[in-house]
């Protein structure tokens, strides 16, 4: 996970920002499925 993406995260989660927290969740896994099938 990069650490501009923990970052984030760890904001969100600090603010209590649940939008922020389920974008942030979302796009983490589109990103990681998209590379998974691209390495199959």
């Amino acid at each position: 996970m990069p650490t501009w993406f923990k970052r984030q995260l760890r904001r969100a989660y600090y603010q209590k920002d649940r939008y922020q927290i389920r974008l942030l969740n979302q796009c983490w896994f589109f990103y990681n499925r998209k590379h998974s099938s691209s390495e199959e």
